[in-house]
């Protein structure tokens, strides 16, 4: 795989303000692209970070088929830079493609073009506990189309953005009740932008009413709780960590299942079963709730502080150094950055 590489003239790393690194406020200097046509990918480059040019008649405008992933680079306290679960991504990003008719990518391509692209960009790995590289894998259709069938020609891009924390504290989610993010045989599952889109009405609509995130239901009885905005949902019961199944609803989230087998190893009891609404305003109301979390690359686990339910908002217990959320996330950030548990083989190491 021979890359040509481009590189950008003036970086832009001096305009970095690293006590305020927000969410992707700050792109890093290149981006990685390829084209598919003819049934392969080809032309791998990489270039300065641009707009892109496109036809207005361009498929992905008109009829949304286009995929991503999110995944972290941490820097170490050698200076190595790490990327967490690289190869879990790119398993998830190939079921989305087929599941929007979409080419696949090879494993190789994938990788590498990670690999690379952080080689180039190495200075944008920023230091701190907190700080990560945000890397964003995208694919999507490139046909000047207007009509409906698969495009022939799609693009496959990578750019990175810097990340700090993602909430600076406990968060409050409202149980959605009235409006649905995914139902049975739809792609609730993929990581398209439809799903997206679909959410942002019912979470404007929440956040004004002072609540962080939704937590969804399924579409149809809305009786069993199935994820939270961009997180997988977990539950501390009596002492058993419990979370949903997965299905062609819930996104198989990289950190879920991290967590899980994180908590086998920790001998932390773990239960992936169906949880009813009635179960999580119950276990509220008596007390049997310990904690509630929701697990994703952005946030990595954002302790859930309220939950609110027609009308009425039920408090959680206050998280302590001993929580079983802090536990796994203090864990989490060791395996991270390299302190722990290297067995697993979770880290992929970038030579620079």
């Amino acid at each position: 795989m021979d890359i040509n590489i481009t590189k950008s003239k003036n970086s832009k790393i001096s305009e970095v303000d690293y006590k305020n690194l927000g969410f992707c406020k700050y792109y890093a200097d290149h981006m990685f692209m390829c084209d598919y046509n003819n049934g392969s990918w080809k032309n791998f480059r990489i270039k300065p970070f641009e707009d892109l040019s496109l036809s207005p008649a361009c498929t992905t405008l008109h009829y949304g088929q286009t995929i991503f992933e999110g995944l972290k680079a941490y820097r170490d306290n050698d200076g190595k830079i790490l990327v967490f679960r690289p190869e879990k991504n790119f398993e998830r990003f190939n079921k989305s493609a087929e599941r929007m008719c979409m080419p696949s990518i090879p494993k190789n391509i994938f990788i590498n073009s990670i690999e690379e692209l952080l080689k180039v960009d190495h200075n944008w790995v920023p230091e701190g506990e907190e700080n990560s590289l945000y890397i964003r894998p995208i694919s999507f259709a490139l046909d000047p189309y207007i009509g409906i069938k698969p495009a022939d020609n799609y693009t496959f891009m990578i750019i990175c953005g810097m990340a700090g924390g993602y909430y600076s504290e406990p968060v409050n989610v409202k149980i959605e009740t009235k409006y649905t993010r995914a139902v049975t045989g739809g792609v609730g599952f993929s990581k398209t932008a439809a799903n997206y889109a679909a959410a942002l009405y019912p979470a404007v609509k929440a956040q004004k009413d002072g609540y962080h995130q939704l937590i969804w239901t399924d579409g149809k009885s809305h009786e069993f709780v199935e994820e939270s905005g961009t997180m997988n949902l977990f539950f501390v019961i009596k002492n058993k960590l419990v979370t949903p199944p997965l299905g062609d609803t819930v996104l198989d989230g990289v950190t879920r299942d991290s967590i899980i087998q994180l908590s086998k190893l920790l001998k932390i009891d773990v239960e992936i079963r169906k949880v009813s609404v009635s179960e999580v305003i119950s276990t509220l109301q008596n007390g049997s709730m310990k904690e509630a979390f929701g697990a994703g690359t952005a946030a990595t686990i954002a302790p859930i502080k309220s939950i609110g339910y027609k009308n009425k908002n039920y408090n959680l217990p206050q998280i302590t150094e001993n929580s079983i959320s802090n536990t796994l996330l203090n864990k989490l950030n060791d395996i991270k950055f390299g302190r722990d548990m290297k067995d697993l083989n979770w880290l992929k190491t970038i030579s620079l």
